[in-house]
């Protein structure tokens, strides 16, 4: 008798419906996920949180602020579900944390790389036009490499993806980019550019060194940094703009022979066979096939990025 009244109070505590409680367990999934691979610092704390009080409310069918606000979408004996939809959502419910998990490694991954090159790409010019001997340039690339390192340098120091996360020299190897970046203004407005682009020679390694420290191939660096030039003219190509097409080759090139430096197989060949056609219709002004090839291209891309990008 006893027992039967035990039931009878944890049933009236309950005010979550079948239905409720697994949409509860659906966003702490998803809070779960944000926080672990997307979010960094206070905000990944309290997405941490907010996916323990889902799940706990979800297992438990009792919401607090339901019972403050005297509300409830619990009622004792209503079947909210049938059994055949209920496993379908349980089904989803297991498949969906792997699927989205996986999805946004491959997207952390990929932001880092975005960011990494965009950043990196002013460190490049910068030591190209010291080397270069070219002040006004240089002056140019500083500017812009000490903002945009600024930015890097910020996100990941606070953030680390998973790609970073257990990197624990990470932090102090931003510093020592930084220190050299800043300890090169004067030298790059003012003094010998020749011996500052020697100076500027040692972030390379520092940066060569946490890629591979995280598992980043050389060839993922050059693929991402390939990607952002390869939209340009593929937009082009969807756009008809055969002199579009022509007038951005030189930079998709270059950037192709970065990758082609690191390997040439079969599949990198395929992508230059792709772009080189590209580049063929739009000199013959064959506007009509410039789409279908655009579409080629990246496909090809695409193939060679998600198997060792």
């Amino acid at each position: 008798m006893e027992n039967i009244k035990s039931i009878k109070r944890i049933k009236k505590r309950k005010n979550e419906n079948l239905i409720d409680r697994l949409i509860r367990i659906f966003v702490a999934e998803v809070f779960l996920i944000l926080a672990f691979f997307l979010i960094g610092g206070i905000l990944q704390i309290i997405f941490y949180i907010l996916a323990i009080v889902m799940f706990a409310t979800a297992i438990t069918g009792f919401c607090a602020l339901y019972r403050l606000f005297g509300f409830s979408t619990y009622k004792e004996g209503s079947t909210s579900v049938n059994k055949v939809w209920l496993y379908i959502i349980i089904i989803f419910l297991i498949i969906f944390p792997m699927v989205a998990g996986y999805y946004s490694a491959f997207m952390s991954k990929k932001v880092f790389l975005e960011d990494y090159n965009h950043m990196n790409n002013y460190y490049k010019q910068l030591l190209f036009n010291t080397g270069q001997d070219n002040r006004e340039k240089s002056i140019s690339n500083y500017d812009s490499l000490t903002r945009e390192y600024a930015k890097f340098q910020d996100k990941y120091e606070n953030y680390k993806p998973l790609v970073i996360k257990h990197d624990t020299q990470f932090n102090d190897d931003l510093d020592k980019v930084a220190n050299i970046i800043n300890n090169s203004k004067n030298n790059v407005y003012n003094g010998d550019l020749t011996a500052e682009h020697v100076n500027l020679e040692a972030v390379r390694p520092i940066f060569q060194d946490m890629l591979k420290r995280n598992n980043f191939s050389m060839l993922a660096v050059y693929l991402v940094d390939f990607h952002d030039s390869m939209e340009k003219i593929i937009e082009a190509a969807d756009d008809k703009s055969a002199q579009s097409v022509i007038d951005n080759y030189p930079e998709v090139d270059a950037k192709l022979k970065s990758v082609e430096e690191v390997a040439s197989d079969s599949e990198i060949q395929a992508i230059r066979s792709n772009l080189e056609t590209l580049l063929q219709s739009a000199q013959a002004n064959n506007i009509e096939v410039l789409p279908a090839q655009a579409t080629t291209l990246k496909s090809s891309f695409v193939k060679v990025y998600l198997q060792r990008g």
